[in-house]
């Protein structure tokens, strides 16, 4: 299924529900690869992070992705349940509201409360703070076990 909406003036946001066409991987693979620096991440967890994301996509319940006026995916974002699995816009999206609309996009039509977020990285766990979401968990290793913390955070307003 597909829903979509007018974001901001320049993008526009299209949701899919279970699996995303075909053409949005390689599209998002391509997003992961200039999505910004990783600095708390060594240059082997990148690569396996840029390895692991797109072979994600395809069991991801919710793909939301937004697109510029040329129809280019510029950002997305993955849900399971009511849990943002991953967000990731192109890193020339960064500062531009567009996480934030489409944090706001999966607050208001899937409900999102919760979130996880790597404890190195104090970009996301700030932007994540200011929009009302705290730590309420805190693990060694990331889900595949790799030694990264991660703390998960629920919304509290």
């Amino acid at each position: 299924t597909d829903k979509s909406l007018r974001g901001n003036q320049n993008e526009h946001l299209r949701s899919f529900n279970k699996n995303a066409p075909a053409h949005t991987n390689p599209v998002i693979h391509q997003i992961i690869f200039r999505s910004g620096p990783h600095h708390f991440l060594s240059e082997k967890g990148i690569l396996q992070i840029k390895h692991d994301v797109p072979q994600t996509i395809p069991g991801v319940k919710h793909l939301i992705v937004a697109e510029n006026a040329q129809v280019n995916i510029v950002a997305f974002m993955g849900l399971e349940d009511t849990r943002v699995k991953m967000l990731f816009p192109a890193s020339f999206q960064r500062g531009q509201g567009l996480c934030k609309q489409l944090l706001q996009y999966g607050l208001h039509h899937y409900r999102i409360n919760r979130v996880t977020v790597n404890e190195q990285n104090p970009q996301a766990l700030g932007f994540y703070r200011h929009l009302g979401f705290e730590t309420c968990k805190r693990t060694d290793c990331d889900e595949q076990g790799n030694p990264y913390p991660i703390l998960y955070m629920k919304l509290t307003r």
